[in-house]
């Protein structure tokens, strides 16, 4: 089983900004929320290898799951570019719709959707060949994460904006003989009033 985790909340995710590769540690309720899921999966997932974007949060949000996590820079989050710490009202209301429409849209000095399943799904396919026989916890972040799950649909980066994925959420994915298979897709029912 492959299993995606989404880091605990920041202060500037908490205050409605975009945070690409801005690299802060997560909030006190992020550590609450980081605990709560780490506690989780290791009742839940004992054993599992556990892979960790190289940013602050997802690191803190991996060791809280027990140990030092092994880190995967193609699990980083989407380069936002110019935008990275803007409000999304911030953005210029063209740009957004063109971003919103247009997977190889790239924000000034950032990264695409299909860049980024460019470098996400050779990753997927890497860990999933361990998936079979041991499960892996991924600890991500939003887009990478939507990757992963439109990769294991079978689609593209046009369904990112088809999704919603709150702060330390848990996807999982099958991996059997056909492939990858959703299993479950935002799970936060093991952060009780933490949610959000």
């Amino acid at each position: 089983m492959l299993i995606l985790l989404r880091h605990g909340r920041t202060e500037v995710n908490a205050g409605g900004r975009l945070q690409g590769r801005i690299d802060v540690p997560l909030d006190a309720t992020g550590i609450l929320q980081a605990r709560a899921a780490g506690e989780h999966l290791r009742a839940r997932f004992p054993g599992a290898r556990v892979v960790s974007s190289p940013l602050a949060r997802a690191v803190e949000t991996a060791r809280a799951i027990g140990g030092e996590p092994e880190i995967d820079g193609r699990f980083v989050e989407l380069d936002y570019g110019d935008w990275d710490g803007l409000e999304m009202s911030q953005v210029p209301r063209g740009e957004w719709r063109a971003w919103r429409g247009d997977p190889s849209f790239r924000p000034p000095g950032g990264e695409s959707l299909q860049e980024l399943d460019t470098r996400v799904r050779p990753a997927l396919l890497e860990l999933s060949e361990t998936a079979r026989d041991r499960d892996v916890i991924i600890v991500s972040h939003v887009s990478p994460i939507k990757s992963a799950v439109t990769w294991a649909l079978g689609a593209g980066p046009e369904m990112t904006w088809r999704m919603s994925l709150d702060r330390a959420s848990i996807c999982t994915v099958a991996i059997g003989p056909a492939g990858p298979a959703l299993v479950t897709f935002n799970e936060t029912a093991h952060l009780g009033g933490l949610a959000k």
